[in-house]
């Protein structure tokens, strides 16, 4: 894109949405507010060309019709994807947009955001590492599957209306510690769904204007609304949740060879000298 859409520090998060965060941030989900509006780079003729604009291995895109529990990726559409964002009234599918950061004026927005939250992310995890940010459109009723992620994340609703279903982050009930390990050393964030995990789940209704956070490997499912729906995902990575990451590759590793390893503890514990097993491990070539 051309143009670069910037934003006055301060206006996007209000002054209570940012203090929520704080009293929430890192390990509690909670629901915040944004005036982000209708804003130009969010608007579909505009996600479709950068969509078309980044490189295949940013864009990922499937039918939006999916069960809660997927076994790997859904198969892609064969629809472009520029035409399944312009038409996504009527395409029937659900995309995101990996990484929009690569363009200047998206990286320009991400960065803005970030800044209205970087002081009550820092006094408590500390430097934000590898920003990045995803934009999500799905058509009406579409479902993304059962799953977790590894990074802090906001979920930013734009356009039409979604409900995530959140489920207690570093819990094994509802994410084996041995999926976590294979995640962590290349395998996939796909989440095996048994009807009886609902009740153990917190429903998350976001409509324009409402913003939702989500705790790093939280697992959960989103269902969208009666109409398509746009939303930014402004994430971030710190040294405590790299080093959970890597703890959970080193347990790997010790599962492995036999041993029953306990799991890494969530923030903030700092899982220090896991961690850096793991990354002995690595250099080492195990």
């Amino acid at each position: 894109m051309n143009a670069h859409t910037h934003l006055d520090p301060g206006t996007v998060f209000p002054e209570n949405a940012r203090t929520d965060f704080a009293a929430n941030y890192p390990e509690i989900p909670h629901k915040l507010t944004h005036v982000l509006g209708a804003h130009p780079l969010m608007e579909l003729e505009a996600l479709a060309r950068l969509a078309e604009a980044l490189p295949p291995a940013s864009i990922e895109y499937n039918a939006s019709d999916q069960p809660i529990g997927v076994e790997g990726k859904p198969t892609a559409t064969g629809i472009p994807i520029g035409e399944t964002i312009r038409h996504i009234e009527t395409t029937k599918s659900w995309a995101v947009l990996k990484n929009v950061e690569q363009d200047p004026a998206y990286a320009a927005l991400l960065a803005g955001l970030l800044d209205e939250i970087r002081p009550a992310i820092e006094a408590k995890t500390g430097a934000m590492l590898k920003t990045q940010a995803f934009v999500f459109i799905t058509s009406a009723g579409g479902v993304t599957p059962y799953h977790f992620d590894p990074e802090h994340n906001i979920l930013m609703q734009v356009r039409g209306s979604k409900i995530m279903t959140q489920f207690p982050a570093g819990n094994a009930a509802y994410a084996p510690d041995e999926v976590h390990e294979t995640y962590h050393t290349g395998g996939g964030r796909e989440l095996r769904w048994r009807e009886e995990l609902l009740e153990g789940g917190r429903e998350f209704a976001l409509g324009p204007g409402e913003a939702l956070y989500v705790p790093v490997m939280a697992p959960h499912f989103v269902r969208n609304g009666p109409e398509p729906s746009v939303s930014l995902s402004i994430t971030w990575r710190s040294e405590w949740s790299f080093a959970e990451a890597d703890a959970r590759a080193f347990n790997g590793l010790l599962r492995r060879i036999g041993m029953k390893p306990g799991a890494p503890g969530r923030w903030p514990q700092t899982n220090r000298a896991k961690a850096l097993a793991w990354r002995v491990a690595r250099k080492l070539g195990l």
